[in-house]
């Protein structure tokens, strides 16, 4: 069976431009692929540890062939439990809001814990490769101001921190197929926002048909 994994990262809910989104693109998804599981991974909702010294120490040691000390194996096993659910997935969907031109600091936080030497990745001489199985996103921006190139408050190729990091990441893990789409201006007042996440969410129901 074909699982696709809901990484869920605004803590607003409800009243999430991103979650909306996110949503209309899971009813679409599933009308298509009605055999396929959709598993939810909430942010807020996960005991993320702290990058610690035990936790550093254990990926340290990896990379260096070492052996790991009882609390450094600790630290990594529990930072392999957080990326199982990655790992078992065969197409993500995330929902990401912008802070501060970039994301939010509980999605940084999981990516920094999960995105580990054979967890996440491997890597050599040559570069990276990915560990996941994987290959196809769909990510979901969402932004309260307008990134547009033309935009003259925040030009994204100045502003935008949001959309490369995490393309990025995906790449690097190992995704190849990277599908975005963008809702923003959602602070631009109750019109405007309602019809940013109107045009968004129809867009996310046709992305979600052939995803």
């Amino acid at each position: 069976m074909t699982k696709l994994l809901y990484l869920e990262v605004s803590p607003r809910k409800a009243a999430s431009a991103s979650i909306e989104v996110a949503r209309a693109f899971i009813d679409a998804y599933r009308a298509a692929h009605p055999s396929d599981e959709i598993e939810t991974l909430d942010l807020w909702s996960l005991d993320l540890p702290p990058l610690d010294e035990d936790a550093l120490n254990a990926k340290y040691a990896g990379i260096y062939g070492e052996g790991r000390s009882p609390a450094q194996a600790a630290a990594w096993s529990r930072m392999e439990a957080l990326a199982a659910p990655l790992l078992a997935a065969d197409k993500l969907l995330m929902a990401v809001p912008l802070w501060n031109f970039s994301i939010p600091y509980r999605l940084k936080h999981y990516i920094d814990l999960v995105s580990q030497k054979d967890i996440l990745f491997s890597f050599d001489q040559t570069g990276f490769g990915g560990l996941m199985k994987a290959t196809k996103a769909a990510v979901i921006y969402a932004r309260g101001l307008d990134y547009a190139p033309t935009s003259n408050w925040t030009p994204g190729e100045l502003y935008d921190f949001q959309r490369p990091y995490l393309e990025a990441w995906l790449r690097c893990i190992g995704l190849t197929d990277i599908r975005g789409l963008v809702v923003e201006r959602t602070l631009f007042g109750l019109e405007a926002d309602a019809e940013a996440r109107r045009a968004a969410a129809s867009e996310a129901r046709t992305m979600a048909e052939d995803f």
